[in-house]
């Protein structure tokens, strides 16, 4: 036998079981794909995040669900931040007022984004309703030794250090949101109003968004804290006057025996009723036998004191 001989046969054996060994490895790893796509499919659905990110996660933590969710999570809020300062000298002054009201209780937010479009979606939107509800348990918290009405007003940075879930401050929610939607986000004041047994909030909100969720949102909104009234009209009492509120946007309350000024009046009871102009709030007020204690109207973007 030939050295020559000898060396093909050696060869052509070599390149067999190689050549198997790549088909065996390939077949093995179409099982391993498989398994890797439902797992990949489970956390993208989980966590809302990239088919890429997701895979690198997962081969992070050689498949480990958990700890690949916990570390996605982790490098979102360090995205979110680096973007956020980034992003920060960029003006926001799109957005949207979040208004709840629930028992006995209401709070009003704006949160501001770079443009319009952001505002509709799903992502700012969920923002705005953590805002509202981090507002009012801290509100809540604070109030439960106070007896009578409770109002209290919050500017973005006593915001910014408010809680969320799971530890999370409302700071670390809008740089998340501001690393996964790419505007510049903040969040701007809100307001909390608590009332005794006796007394009532009505609201408005104009301009509103199809949010999907118990807190009202639109580019303006108002709160108004009232007396009397029919049982069985306060609802539509209340909507009335934060519309009012809403439309003519006073400064002041005044009294119910002010005489209007004209049209440049500022003072909401002399106002001539945006629901009925052959009266004044205060004539409109007397018919249903209620009264205004207190009022707060936002409008998106807006100049405040504090800026």
């Amino acid at each position: 036998m030939s050295l020559t001989f000898l060396f093909r046969t050696v060869a052509r054996d070599v390149v067999k079981v190689s050549l198997c060994q790549h088909v065996q490895s390939l077949h093995t790893g179409c099982q391993l794909l498989a398994a890797d796509k439902a797992l990949l499919m489970k956390l993208r659905k989980s966590t809302g995040y990239t088919f890429i990110n997701c895979k690198k996660a997962l081969e992070k933590f050689e498949n480990d669900i958990a700890q690949a969710e916990t570390w996605l999570h982790e490098q979102a809020q360090k995205e979110g931040w680096s973007k956020a300062n980034k992003l920060e000298g960029r003006k926001a002054k799109e957005g949207l007022i979040g208004l709840f009201v629930g028992d006995k209780a209401a709070v009003m937010v704006e949160v501001n984004c770079e443009t319009d479009f952001v505002a509709r979606n799903e992502k700012f939107q969920q923002l705005v309703k953590d805002v509202a509800f981090a507002t009012l348990t801290h509100h809540q918290n604070k109030a439960q030794s106070q007896a009578g009405y409770v109002k209290s007003v919050l500017a973005g940075e006593e915001l910014s250090k408010l809680s969320v879930d799971e530890g999370a401050s409302l700071a670390d929610k809008v740089a998340l949101t501001i690393g996964r939607l790419g505007e510049n986000m903040s969040v701007k004041r809100a307001v909390t109003v608590g009332v005794p047994a006796e007394w009532h909030i009505g609201s408005y909100v104009h301009g509103g968004v199809s949010s999907q969720t118990e807190v009202a949102m639109g580019r303006y909104g108002a709160l108004v804290v009232f007396q009397g009234g029919k049982e069985e009209e306060r609802a539509t009492l209340g909507r009335k006057l934060g519309q009012h509120v809403v439309g003519e946007a006073p400064l002041s309350l005044g009294n119910m025996d002010d005489l209007p000024c004209g049209e440049s009046e500022t003072r909401l009871l002399p106002q001539t009723f945006l629901g009925d102009p052959s009266r004044t709030v205060a004539q409109f007020l007397r018919g249903q036998q209620a009264r205004v204690l207190d009022f707060v109207r936002f409008q998106c973007g807006e100049s405040t004191g504090e800026e």
